[in-house]
């Protein structure tokens, strides 16, 4: 009875310790995009949606920018919409502690799964805080950034691969086999 026991906590702990590991590695953070082609996969449908995109800037951010900001967002079908240079200095976008609204039209993507901003020019050094995409057939989603964007750089998010569940869905198998391990374990001492 006591090897049970001290199998069962052996199991709790164990699961316990996994799955908060596994939720520190989950968290997500913007990153340089590793490579992707623009051209082409911005022509592979010929159906347009609109998509309505929101982009906060930070007020640790300067006052504002002369920066060159473009936008490219997409699905995991390989969908892409891309929004070149979205700033614009006389109507005063990206400024400080300000939100600006861009319409945008591309290829029907959905859900979106992944989003990078792209500056370059005086390197003054502007700070998104987000992006937040209402798009066709889905739910919006929010890119949190809240970091300078490296210069040249296509800087954001890709979640098309990261499952929203996988920890829990770990935690839960390793449970289970540690359950079935404790029955079998019990019946056999």
């Amino acid at each position: 009875m006591m090897k049970q026991v001290l199998l069962l906590f052996f199991c709790f702990a164990s699961g316990l310790t996994l799955s908060v590991s596994e939720s520190k590695s989950a968290s997500l953070q913007p990153h340089a995009a590793e490579s992707f082609t623009l051209g082409y996969i911005q022509m592979k449908k010929v159906e347009n949606c609109s998509y309505l995109v929101m982009i906060s800037t930070s007020c640790s951010s300067p006052k504002f920018t002369t920066d060159e900001i473009s936008l490219i967002f997409g699905d995991t079908y390989g969908n892409q919409v891309y929004a070149p240079r979205l700033d614009d200095p006389i109507s005063k976008t990206f400024e400080q502690c300000s939100s600006d609204t861009f319409q945008i039209d591309g290829p029907c993507a959905s859900p979106i799964c992944y989003a990078y901003l792209y500056r370059s020019g005086a390197s003054n050094g502007w700070k998104p805080e987000s992006v937040k995409i209402y798009g066709y057939n889905s739910e919006p989603v929010t890119f949190d950034f809240n970091t300078s964007i490296p210069e040249d750089t296509w800087y954001g998010y890709n979640l098309c691969d990261t499952p929203p569940s996988s920890s829990y869905q770990l935690a839960t198998q390793k449970w289970l086999i540690c359950v079935v391990i404790g029955l079998v374990l019990s019946f056999w001492m």
